[in-house]
C-alpha cells in the first residue's frame, strides 16, 4: 500500500464531488437514483460512534522531512523561463543563416499532392539542426536559410514510416525560420529579460528571485501536504473500527470510479490501465481497497468533529458557499453548486476543518 494513495483518493473524491458526479444522497434514507429505502450516507446524520472508537487524536507525534529548493532545479527553471520567452523580436538571432547545431524556431506545413496531411503542420516549433528528429533532408534543408525566410523542402518519407499513407510518399514541407535560439550558455541579457512582461522582473537577479519564489511556494505546499498525510496516518492508526456502512463505501466507490474513468479517458486509456500504472492494481481492486479506507477516514473525522464542536452549521455552510459563489462570479449559491448537494459541500469543508484541527494540535518534528 502506497502512503500517498489515500491522499490521492481524497483528492479524487473531492474533485468528483465538486463536479457533481457520483451518487446523490437525499438525506432522508432514500437512494436518489432508485427511490428505494437505504441508509443515509450523510455523515452529519450518522451515528459514527457505532462504527469507530477514536484513539488519541490530540498531540499526535509525527516526523516530516523538510522540503527545500534544489539548486539544480532552480538553475534549470531560470534557464527554461529565459529561453522559452525568447522571440524573434526579443533575443532571437536574426542576423545570420542557420548552421548545424543551431536550435531554430520554425513554422511548417507538410503537403502530399498539394493537400496538407495530419501531423504535418506546426507553429513555433523548436528544432535542433542535426538532431535527426525529422525525416532525412528536412534539417539539412534549413542550413543556410536566414530567419524570416521561407523555403519549400521536397522530401520523401521512408518506406518503413509508421503511417502507411505516408510511407514512401513524396511530400513538400513549406518551412519558415522565425529565429535562431541563442546558445544556452547561461549568459542572460537584462535587456531581453526586461521585455518578457513578467511583473517585477527586469533583470537576471529578479528573474532568479522569481524562479526561486515559485519553487519555494511549491516546496512549502508539498511540505504542508506531507504534514497533513503524516498526521492523518498517525490519526487513523490510533482508531478502531467495528464495521463500515456499505452504502457509504459504495457512494465513495461510485464517485471515485466516475472521476478516475474521466481522468483516464483524458489520457486516452481505460480505468484499469490508469490505476495499474499509478498504483499497480486494476480499477476494481483499487476501488475495493481505498473506498473503504476513505469511508473509515471520513467517519473518524466526523467523530472528532462531533466531540470538538467542529461541525459546520447550515448558516456557516451557506456563508462559505455564498463567499465562493460571489468570488466565482455567480449570483446565487444554487447557480454555483449546480446539481451537487449542499451535504457534499458540507463534508468537503468539514474534511479540511478537522484535518486543520488535527495538524494544529499535532507535535511535528522536522527531519
Amino acid at each position: 500500500m502506497k502512503k500517498k494513495t489515500l491522499g490521492f483518493l481524497a483528492a479524487v473524491l473531492s474533485m468528483c464531488m465538486l463536479a457533481g458526479c457520483g451518487a446523490k444522497d437525499t438525506g432522508d434514507g432514500t437512494d436518489a437514483a432508485t427511490g428505494a429505502g437505504a441508509e443515509s450516507t450523510a455523515l452529519k446524520d450518522m451515528d459514527v460512534d457505532k462504527y469507530v472508537t477514536l484513539g488519541e487524536y490530540k498531540g499526535l507525534e509525527v516526523s516530516v522531512d523538510t522540503v527545500e529548493v534544489d539548486e539544480d532545479e532552480w538553475d534549470s527553471l531560470v534557464n527554461n523561463v529565459y529561453y522559452e520567452n525568447i522571440t524573434a523580436e526579443n533575443g532571437g538571432i536574426m542576423d545570420r543563416a542557420v548552421e548545424t547545431g543551431d536550435t531554430v524556431n520554425i513554422d511548417y506545413e507538410g503537403k502530399k499532392d498539394d493537400v496538407a496531411f495530419d501531423g504535418g503542420t506546426a507553429q513555433g516549433y523548436d528544432l535542433t539542426i542535426g538532431s535527426g528528429s525529422f525525416i532525412a533532408g528536412f534539417e539539412d534543408g534549413l542550413i543556410g536559410v536566414k530567419p524570416g525566410e521561407t523555403v519549400d523542402l521536397n522530401l520523401t518519407f521512408p518506406e518503413n514510416y509508421g503511417k502507411s499513407d505516408l510511407a514512401g510518399q513524396a511530400v513538400v514541407f513549406t518551412v519558415t525560420v522565425n529565429y535562431i535560439q541563442p546558445a544556452q550558455d547561461g549568459e542572460f541579457s537584462d535587456e531581453v529579460i526586461s521585455n518578457f512582461g513578467i511583473d517585477g522582473v527586469t533583470n537576471e537577479e529578479e528573474l532568479r528571485q522569481y524562479a526561486y519564489d515559485y519553487l519555494n511556494e511549491n516546496a512549502q505546499q508539498n511540505y504542508e501536504t506531507n504534514v497533513q498525510q503524516a498526521v492523518m496516518d498517525a490519526f487513523m492508526a490510533n482508531n478502531t473500527f467495528t464495521s463500515v456502512p456499505e452504502a457509504l463505501v459504495q457512494k465513495y466507490s461510485d464517485a471515485a470510479e466516475s472521476s478516475i474513468t474521466s481522468m483516464a479517458s483524458a489520457y486516452g486509456v481505460d480505468g484499469d490501465t490508469f490505476t495499474q500504472y499509478y498504483y499497480g492494481q486494476d480499477l476494481a481492486s483499487f476501488l475495493a481497497t481505498y473506498s473503504e479506507e476513505a469511508a473509515k477516514q471520513d467517519i473518524a473525522l466526523q467523530a472528532v468533529a462531533n466531540r470538538e464542536n467542529l461541525n459546520i452549521s447550515d448558516e456557516e455552510l451557506d456563508q462559505i458557499l455564498l463567499d465562493r459563489a460571489t468570488a466565482a462570479g455567480y449570483d446565487t449559491i444554487e447557480e454555483y453548486i449546480g446539481e451537487t448537494s449542499k451535504e457534499d459541500y458540507r463534508e468537503y469543508f468539514l474534511y479540511d476543518k478537522v484535518t486543520d484541527y488535527l495538524v494544529e494540535n499535532a507535535k511535528i518534528t522536522n527531519n
